[in-house]
């Protein structure tokens, strides 16, 4: 059984519960022979800490270690302190595939230097819809030619620099009305729409000298493609359409098994088992070390009973060794981390866009802003910009009054002050406003710090950055002092000219 064992270990890649390596957690990979560990935020410190953890973690997984993280840019960014990268949907309104090449590469340098060699980005779904509650900013727009074009070029950019990519989520999650991580979403449509739409970018990105290293699967049904079960466990899906319909040989890795779309609905070894079968090569055992050992467990048994032929596992190990030896892992020296946060300023500005006709306060005009209290993780992306971060960035060019919420469903606009004051929204969440807030709020001016189709909520001009970097944040500022103007055009419908 121990052979059995070794082989299932190379078939994940886990979470890992601190930000040092354990004897223990350095034991368990070791004896299971795991090559694969993802690590989050909370795995995070300094450079010098992760630098010092993804070393450990090469040396107990091997030369063939696979260490990855999300970092797509921006609310979806893991290392907080390198050059911050532009969200996709601010490079799609920028529209310009030389630059999100550069930022590609950019981001590729950053986490390269931390010792990363996968990044589990860029996303490929197509965003159309505009009360998708997880994808929204992180998608390039919603044209599959302009958005695909933008991504691919941001992929060679990663490429170029050593960092293998993983584009994401198979068959596509930009039109859903639910998130993955909470519940098992459906999507839908007949086969021609799915063809046509969510199937392009994947299809283009799947193919030639410069297919995607890595393909992501999505937790998510398609009645039309498999009635039955989640792209991520759907033959039909990962082996009939992704491998053998659009020919691709690279890496089939799914999402984190332990999302709620899967975890809630199958064990932990049932729902491994089930996604290698369907045409998956690794399983993101992203649990408990409980769920893990279950994991391979289970992958072994399933080796062994004939249930995963042992030359389709051979040519799953094979595919990852592949990977592994194009993008070793290990740290390489930053050398050019000046120039790459200049870089991804000028990203942010030229993305910045305008809805309806916004005007400017003078500088030191007296101006009320009003945001929300919190800025809460929301698990997948970074906890939001602070609102007296804000007032402390407009305090450059104003007087500000600062007012806050808990609520915006049973904040009372009008009992805000009818004082003359130029009052700003400033959105810093991803969630969209409810009735309450879109039929009684009238800001002058509305800045969407997040999501562009907050923007959508109100009867007022905006400003839409596409993420609350401080390097958008200053974008917002050089548009307010008259001394940027934003020439960005919002990729997806409903914004005018997209």
């Amino acid at each position: 059984m121990n052979d059995y064992l070794d082989l299932a270990g190379q078939l994940i890649m886990v979470r890992l519960f601190g930000t040092e390596l354990d004897a223990d957690t350095d034991a368990f990979l070791r004896q299971y022979k795991v090559r694969g560990a993802c690590l989050f935020r909370q795995n995070m410190v300094d450079a010098p800490q992760l630098t010092r953890l993804t070393g450990a973690l090469r040396d107990a997984m091997g030369p063939q270690a696979l260490i990855a993280l999300d970092q797509e840019g921006g609310a979806v960014v893991r290392s907080t302190w390198v050059p911050a990268p532009p969200s996709a949907m601010a490079l799609g309104a920028a529209n310009d595939p030389q630059l999100a090449r550069e930022v590609g590469a950019a981001v590729a340098r950053a986490v390269r230097a931390l010792g990363f060699n996968w990044n589990f980005a860029p996303v490929l779904d197509l965003n159309n819809n505009p009360h998708n509650p997880v994808i929204a900013e992180r998608s390039f727009g919603a044209d599959p030619d302009t958005a695909t074009r933008i991504a691919m070029a941001w992929m060679e950019g990663s490429e170029s620099e050593g960092v293998a990519c993983c584009v994401k989520h198979f068959p596509g999650h930009g039109d859903t009305h639910v998130d993955s991580h909470r519940d098992l979403p459906t999507v839908d449509k007949p086969l021609a729409e799915l063809e046509r739409f969510e199937f392009k970018p994947f299809r283009i990105a799947a193919r030639g000298e410069n297919a995607a290293s890595a393909v992501m699967t999505a937790h998510i049904v398609y009645p039309a493609l498999d009635p039955h079960n989640p792209a991520t466990m759907s033959r039909p899906i990962l082996t009939g359409i992704l491998r053998e319909r659009f020919a691709y040989e690279g890496v089939i890795i799914t999402d984190g098994m332990d999302m709620h779309a899967i975890a809630h609905r199958y064990g932990a070894g049932e729902a491994a088992v089930n996604a290698l079968v369907a045409g998956a090569d690794m399983v993101m055992a992203i649990g408990s070390r409980e769920a893990q050992i279950e994991t391979v467990h289970a992958i072994a048994e399933a080796i062994r009973s004939g249930v995963l032929p042992l030359l389709e596992v051979e040519a799953r190990l094979a595919r990852l060794s592949k990977l592994a030896a194009a993008h070793p892992a290990g740290p390489v020296n930053y050398l050019t981390e000046m120039d790459d946060r200049a870089l991804m300023a000028r990203a942010w500005r030229a993305g910045l866009t305008t809805l309806g006709q916004p005007r400017r306060p003078e500088r030191g005009a007296k101006v009320r802003l009003v945001a929300r209290a919190d800025v809460v993780s929301d698990g997948v992306s970074e906890a939001g910009v602070p609102a007296a971060a804000i007032a402390a960035a407009l305090g450059r060019l104003y007087e500000v009054e600062l007012v806050t919420f808990l609520d915006a469903e049973t904040f009372d606009w009008s009992a805000l002050p009818q004082d003359g004051r130029f009052t700003i929204l400033a959105s810093t969440s991803r969630r969209r406003y409810g009735p309450h807030a879109r039929a009684t709020w009238l800001p002058d001016l509305h800045v969407a710090l997040w999501n562009p189709y907050q923007a959508l909520d109100f009867d007022a001009p905006a400003l839409m950055t596409y993420g609350f970097a401080a390097p958008a944040v200053d974008a917002v500022l050089d548009w307010l002092a008259g001394e940027l103007e934003a020439s960005g055009c919002c990729p997806v419908p409903g914004f005018g000219g997209a």
